[in-house]
């Protein structure tokens, strides 16, 4: 059974820093794509970064460039989002995605993890 189990999220001030974590089981995911996307109240589930296999490339949105960085490290199957200089617009739900596929100019995931609430206050 596939697995993604986030962890990291929390509340903290605008300007500070949280590292997000995604722990990835029941196959391997070594050999795709995998991602983080968010999900604000009140409106659509959103990309925000993804990785290449190798950890090599890294695409994100643009409203974070700069700003966040996604990683992975395979030996252990999982992938980090570094977030920094948090802005209150990057609250959100934020869901670990793995065996990304492109679609035009976003992803679609085959697996989404259950998510980690992330608060950026004043």
């Amino acid at each position: 059974q596939v697995q993604l189990v986030e962890s990291g999220g929390g509340l903290v001030q605008a300007g500070g820093s949280l590292r997000l974590s995604c722990a990835a089981s029941g196959r391997d995911f070594n050999r795709t794509l995998m991602g983080w996307f968010r999900q604000a109240p009140g409106k659509e589930r959103e990309f925000v970064a993804a990785t290449s296999w190798s950890g090599r490339q890294a695409s994100y949105v643009d409203s974070v460039k700069g700003r966040f960085t996604i990683s992975r490290d395979n030996d252990k199957n999982m992938v980090y989002l570094e977030m920094n200089n948090l802005k209150p617009g990057d609250t959100a739900v934020y869901y670990c995605a793995a065996d990304l596929r492109s679609t035009g100019n976003t992803y679609s995931p085959k697996y989404w993890g259950q998510g980690t609430q992330v608060t950026v206050s004043l």
